[in-house]
């Protein structure tokens, strides 16, 4: 139907007869001579109709955007001032001699030149004319590329491509499942894989050695422009690997990605434990493209008369820290009572700060109203800790730790990307040494990571401290996004049980969620270790969008909805009858 397309002519086509097919992307009609842009996956290129050849010039006259065309024609040189050099195909054109309308087209809902124009909802209910976009149809061929290097990759390292089950049964992995009821067990329900994560332990427990998967997994969680209900990961397991050589590998999987898609040479990736990430950056996935750091200060304000700070200072689980913003005292007032607005999203429950307007006058050189409860001297001392200059703005958060580093750490970034303070443009890094457990509000303890995570400790000392304890896991981190994560697994019964039994999990519990993984432990478990990379958001940052959902061909809008087949939706009575359930209607 075709011998070229589009976006591939050049020169060297000159004198040649070709045909074409595709879409009218634009027509033009300049005195009696129509011209066609014609598009596919390619590119465009001009086509010309002259007057001469009546039959396929009259065709051409009707033709509107978005028909779908088949040309036959002469590949020519444009003539002297009429090239494109913006355009691969701009120095020719073709002669049209045969014109076939293939399908005529309504009028677009929108213009693909003028997407910007129109909502995101109306642009995904007509996703199939969105996707005609030349800047997604390059993001999507973009992927293509990324994940056929991955699996080459991966392949060429031993690593066996395996499917894993998509209906399972729900086990603890932090969010709501996703739940499929079951029509031949009756009150049964399968869920949806959070992750591949039980069935790839167990495909080393079988001896596969090296498993990897681009695996499709489903979260019932509230999204925002890096999550969607359904993500795709890449999916790795190794067995006789340590964490030191899954990094290894896996880096050099990333570094070789940037290197050939984006000619971009990430280096080697530095390694940072979790608590210096959190008390620098007040993150586990610090943007370290952005030359601040949070500063600790509350042995200076431990005995001011200013309980704001004083209470966290002398607090074991509170914290006070400061966050120096270079230049930051041209600030206005007004935007800094915006900061202050965007820190309660984290719960702070303000925002104090200091201009430092001139230092050599001392603490009159000083701007802000806690100046005078933090006393001359402190307020000096916190500038000298601080390095301050003139010019410059310290934020201060005070609270329970947790809240300070969520909301310094956000602000660190907003104000970073608002003042445009970014000194490089990629800026990767390996987070280790996490905490095996964190503390809830009642005194209990949740897994940091996943119950299956192993502690870098023995059993015997996890039960009898399990506060401080570390985890044997690790976070690929890019410009502040966490790309993947993973661990080293237990691999032993005993410290599966020791897990269990910090967690608070009794044996009944976690034979009835777990059973089937921990009966594969009593057979010979091998040693194993893995990660998984969230392949969205490395295709994103990658691209340089703003949201996962320009980089998926079809995805959910932020309240988990499909406009174009207005998923999820209602089923007959029949199929809910069959399911045995009856719905409940809502007060």
């Amino acid at each position: 139907m075709r011998s070229h397309y589009c976006g591939d002519l050049r020169e060297e086509h000159i004198g040649q007869e070709i045909t074409l097919a595709g879409w009218v992307h634009r027509r033009r009609d300049h005195g009696g001579v129509i011209f066609l842009d014609l598009r596919d996956r390619e590119g465009l290129t001009q086509v010309v109709f002259d007057p001469d050849r009546e039959e396929s010039f009259a065709l051409a006259d009707i033709c509107r955007n978005e028909f779908v065309v088949e040309v036959k024609g002469l590949v020519r040189a444009r003539p002297e001032g009429t090239t494109n050099p913006d355009m691969p195909t701009g120095a020719i054109e073709v002669l049209g001699k045969e014109l076939i309308i293939l399908n005529k087209a309504e009028t677009p809902p929108f213009q693909l030149d003028e997407h910007q124009q129109v909502g995101e909802d109306v642009r995904l209910r007509h996703r199939y004319v969105d996707l005609r976009r030349p800047e997604i149809q390059e993001k999507l061929r973009f992927r293509s590329k990324v994940t056929h290097q991955v699996r080459a990759y991966l392949e060429d390292q031993g690593f066996l491509d395996i499917e894993t089950p998509i209906l399972t049964r729900a086990t603890p992995e932090g969010a709501r499942d996703y739940l499929v009821p079951s029509r031949t067990h009756e009150g049964s329900f399968f869920a949806l894989p959070q992750s591949p994560q039980l069935f790839k332990q167990l495909l080393m427990v079988s001896g596969f050695d090296r498993y990897y998967q681009i695996a499709k997994c489903f979260r019932d969680e509230d999204l925002r422009a890096d999550r969607q209900p359904e993500f795709t990961q890449i999916d790795i397991e190794t067995s006789f690997l340590d964490e030191h050589e899954v990094m290894a590998i896996t880096e050099n999987m990333i570094r070789g990605l940037f290197k050939d898609q984006l000619n971009i040479d990430l280096g080697e990736f530095p390694h940072m434990p979790y608590s210096e990430a959190m008390q620098r950056f007040g993150s586990d996935k610090p943007d370290l493209r952005i030359p601040m750091e949070l500063v600790d200060v509350a042995d200076l304000v431990a005995t001011v008369d200013f309980k704001v700070f004083a209470g966290p200072a002398t607090d074991p689980k509170g914290r006070v820290a400061a966050l120096k913003v270079p230049g930051g005292s041209e600030l206005t007032r007004k935007q800094i009572d915006e900061y202050t607005k965007f820190v309660s999203i984290y719960g702070a429950k303000g925002l104090a700060w200091i201009k430092v307007n001139d230092l050599a006058a001392g603490a009159e050189g000083l701007q802000s109203p806690i100046v005078k409860f933090l006393g001359a001297e402190i307020a000096l001392q916190i500038m000298e800790r601080l390095e301050a200059k003139d010019g410059d703005l310290v934020f201060f958060g005070a609270d329970k730790a947790n809240i300070v580093n969520e909301a310094l750490g956000a602000l660190r970034i907003k104000v970073g990307e608002d003042l445009n303070m970014l000194e490089r443009e990629w800026a990767p890094l390996w987070v280790v040494d996490f905490p095996m457990f964190e503390e809830n509000s009642d005194g209990s303890m949740t897994a940091l990571h996943h119950p299956f995570t192993a502690p870098s400790c023995s059993p015997e000392e996890l039960i009898a401290q399990p506060e401080g304890q570390l985890s044997r896991a690790y976070d690929m981190v890019l410009n502040g996004c966490e790309l993947g994560g993973g661990s080293v697994r237990i691999h032993d019964q005993e410290m599966q049980k020791a897990v269990f039994k910090v967690l608070g999990i009794s044996d009944e519990e976690a034979d009835e969620k777990f059973g089937f993984l921990l009966n594969a432990l009593k057979f010979g478990a091998p040693p194993h270790a893995g990660l998984a990379f969230g392949l969205d958001r490395l295709i994103m940052l990658m691209t340089g969008s703003t949201s996962i959902r320009e980089v998926i061909a079809f995805p959910k809008t932020q309240s988990a909805a499909c406009p174009m087949t207005e998923a999820p939706g209602e089923v007959s009575a029949a199929q809910l009858r069959d399911l045995n359930i009856k719905l409940r209607k809502t007060p």
